[in-house]
């Protein structure tokens, strides 16, 4: 079957307020459109004790050194409805990655558990996810889990450094953060980071919005805050219409079908 292909760009503003107005603050909206980002919470919307269970189980990353992760490729179907696409492994290209260990590299890993993607929501959070940001049917979501655990200190971003991921819609969401001191997340207009724009600290259930092919992020290193036991920080990221070629090859040969986004 031929590719569906979405050329440039998706426009938040058409989509009615009142169509948000279930899940999100209607300012979320309004400053993705002026500042393109946003940060609000959902702990009213999840059980967010639930979802840091699903944290314990969470296996190892083969190639990030003290980091666990699970990931899963969604989409939604004709009907609205969330399913899992299948296996297709995570891409980043050098020019969005400037990690040795994760650049330039075909990573495979476990699947969400069907026990959370079963959660109603789960299942409601991914909708919300892409109504918020237009995503249509067929277009894959990268959802994942993934986070730090132990002593002393760390980089979580294991030498990303000021970054892109490479796609248009990015979310952040923390969903557990025990004996940590630092982990503040940083925006700026410039991958250099010469032109700072705001420093967050998100607690559990705060969630960041940011269009990923207009900003660059970082996060600062993780210490514990009491010495005598260890820390802990995960996050859901989930991401969608990448202008990494890279990932967007790995798609096309997983998904024939899927509907992908690809900047001029």
């Amino acid at each position: 079957m031929k590719l569906d292909t979405l050329k440039h760009g998706f426009d938040l503003t058409s989509m009615p307020a009142d169509s948000l107005a279930d899940y999100w603050n209607p300012g979320v909206t309004e400053a993705l459109r002026h500042q393109d980002w946003a940060k609000t919470d959902i702990r009213e919307r999840i059980d967010l004790t639930a979802w840091q269970g699903f944290t314990a189980d969470l296996p190892r990353d083969p190639y990030v050194n003290q980091r666990w992760k699970r990931m899963s490729w969604l989409a939604l179907n004709d009907q609205g409805g969330v399913e899992d696409m299948g296996q297709c492994p995570m891409a980043q290209g050098g020019s969005f990655n400037d990690a040795e260990s994760m650049a330039d590299r075909l990573r495979y890993y476990d699947p969400l558990t069907r026990e959370f993607m079963a959660r109603p929501d789960v299942k409601a959070f991914v909708r919300a996810w892409a109504r918020l940001w237009s995503i249509g049917a067929h277009e894959p979501i990268l959802m994942q889990i993934t986070g730090v655990r132990g002593e002393g200190n760390i980089d979580p971003l294991q030498g990303q450094g000021i970054h892109a991921d490479g796609c248009n819609a990015l979310s952040i969401l923390v969903i557990n953060r025990e004996n940590v001191a630092g982990a503040e997340n940083h925006l700026y207009a410039d991958k250099a980071g010469t032109q700072p724009l705001v420093d967050i600290t998100l607690d559990p259930g705060d969630i960041l919005h940011l269009r990923d092919d207009r900003l660059f992020h970082s996060v600062d290193g993780i210490e514990q805050l009491d010495s005598k036991a260890p820390f802990e920080r995960f996050i859901i990221i989930i991401n969608s219409r990448f202008v990494d070629d890279f990932q967007n090859r790995m798609l096309r040969r997983h998904f024939p079908e899927a509907v992908l986004f690809e900047s001029d």
